[in-house]
Parts: structure tokens; sequence; C-alpha cells
């Protein structure tokens, strides 16, 4: 069965990490029933997954969408529909990113000892790369003339351009010149093993543990990981008047939609949320909303009539000049 999996992932143009999640849970399926996931009854998996929700109460709930991702896969691959159309939905949740002030990736760049840690989280934050994305960079994909990255292959095997800061240029030239790196920027230590996580880059896992030192040195409370500097770069972008075409351009999002939720997170000067207590005992003057400026007033609009989050909560009313005709 491992086999037929591996090959519909493969033709279907799902990523190598897609395969291990499916299979990973699909096995302890198979070790738990003592038979092949796709044979056991459409109760018993009920069961499982019951038995789940109990037993790892705290757990990730990643944990039980990949067993069911992984069941919905192993179905319609087999041609079983009826199993497929048993399973549970899963509800996506709308959680907003962590994100970190600028302050914050001040401390978080200064504080590592090594230099190839901080040209790491330079790239993660001041390029807005996934994971595996800075794994894969080698030393070609540098134009220092240009001041370009070219981003191979990332999620959804698309290519992208991002643009290298002057300052993370320099750090690169230093770093590349004392580690006297051949093909990837980035090298691990794989001591003898080779393939999946193990091969001459930097690991995930490797990578991951240099975020988590380097928050935990700056003393940064905030739940930090590898994307939360991703979702950094993003927002402070967008603070600093970046469109979000672009953001969405750069960051190689498929879907506007994914961009979107920046703008609930991000603080404008121009509408920067404040507490009104401030009002109260005039820490802060209150805001008055002035909606002249036509084009500011057409991306606001256009953003509260294609959010869920915002076209329900009649804010589109509180716009009902001649701006809103833009959008007729």
């Amino acid at each position: 069965m491992y086999h037929r999996l591996r090959r519909k992932i493969s033709i279907s143009g799902k990523s190598r990490s897609t395969l291990d999640n499916y299979a990973r849970h699909l096995a302890k399926i198979a070790i738990y029933f003592n038979e092949l996931p796709t044979e056991v009854a459409s109760d018993q998996i009920s069961d499982y997954l019951f038995y789940l929700q109990q037993a790892y109460p705290s757990a990730s709930d990643s944990y039980f969408k990949f067993t069911v991702y992984g069941l919905r896969f192993a179905y319609r691959m087999e041609g079983l529909d009826e199993k497929y159309v048993a399973l549970p939905s899963i509800k996506s949740e709308k959680k907003l990113p962590v994100v970190l002030s600028r302050e914050e990736v001040r401390r978080l760049i200064h504080v590592p000892k090594l230099l190839k840690h901080r040209v790491l989280i330079g790239l993660l934050y001041g390029c807005g790369l996934r994971c595996f994305e800075t794994r894969n960079i080698k030393l070609c994909d540098l134009d220092f003339d240009r001041r370009m990255l070219h981003v191979r292959q990332g999620k959804g095997k698309k290519d992208r351009y991002v643009p290298l800061s002057s300052i993370l240029i320099e750090w690169l030239k230093e770093y590349i010149s004392i580690e006297n790196q051949q093909e990837w920027l980035f090298n691990g230590k794989p001591n003898g093993r080779s393939g999946g996580d193990f091969d001459s880059r930097y690991s995930n896992r490797g990578i991951q543990w240099a975020i988590n030192q380097a928050a935990k040195q700056a003393k940064i409370i905030k739940r930090t990981s590898v994307h939360t500097l991703r979702h950094t770069f993003a927002t402070h972008l967008l603070e600093d008047g970046l469109d979000i075409i672009s953001i969405k351009d750069l960051l190689g999002h498929s879907r506007i939609e994914t961009t979107l939720i920046y703008l609930h997170v991000a603080q404008y000067d121009r509408i920067k949320s404040y507490s009104p207590l401030d009002t109260l005992f005039g820490l802060k003057n209150p805001t008055i909303f002035n909606h002249v400026n036509t084009a500011e007033s057409c991306a606001l609009l256009t953003h509260i009539h294609n959010c869920p989050s915002c076209k329900d909560s009649n804010l589109a009313p509180l716009l009902h000049s001649r701006e809103m005709l833009v959008l007729q």
C-alpha cells in the first residue's frame, strides 16, 4: 500500500513531507488495528478518531487533522467513496499570526554568537522565506549585483524573486568568505546519514533550534518559530506602506485571501488601534475618521466587502460617501 501511496502522491504533485505525514498516520492506524487502514470498518475508524481526541486532548490539532487527511487520500486512491464520505469534515481555524515587534526582531538578530545564525535570521525575516526554502538556497541563487534572491521551487513548486537588503548582503558575503561554501548556502552535519532531512543541507530541526535558542536569549516570551519571522516580514512591510498585492507576490501566495490576514494584525499610523482608556483619561485625542483619500477608501472598502470577518460587521455603512460608488 505504501508504494501505491507514494506513486499516487508523486503523480499528484504533492511534496515529500505530505507523503511522510500521510504514511506515518496511516501506519499508526494499521498497527492499532493490525490490518490495512482501508480494510478497517468505518465504525472502527470513528472509534479510533474518538480515541485520539480523548487520549491526546492537549496534543496539536494537526495530529487529528493529518490522520483524517491521510485516510481521505487513501480512500480516494482505493476508490472507497462511501468510507471517504463518512469521514468528519475539518473546520479551518481562524487564528491570527504571532508577530514580533521591530525591537524584538533587533534583539533576535543581535543575540546569536554565530554569524551563520544571524544570516539565517536575516534571511527568514528580511526575505520572508519558508523553512524549506531557506534550506534550499544555493550560492548561485544569490545575485548581489541586482540585490535579489532567487527562491526556487517554493510551495506549489513556484519560483519567485525577493529583494536582498544591503546589510544582509554584507553579512552573506562575510559568512560565505569564512565558511567557504561550495554549493548550499547552509551546510549541515549529516554524520554519514543521507536522504530525508539528513543530507548535506542544514536540517529543518537545526533551523528551528537556532530560532528557538535566539528567542530565549533575546528574552522574547512570544511563541516564536521560523514561520513567525515570515509573518513578521509581511506585517512590517504592510505597516511600512507596501501594497498587499506586492506582499502576496513576495510571500509566494497563490491566493490574495491568504495574504489579507495581515490586514488584521498590521498597525497603520492613520488608523492604529488604541484603548478607549487612553482617550478617557486624556492620554490620546480621539481619532476622527476621514475618508477623503479615494484610493485608501477604496482599498478599505474592497477589504471589508471581501473579508469574511468584516463584511458582516456593518462597517460598510460608515463609509457611505461617494467613494462607495467606485465599487459598484
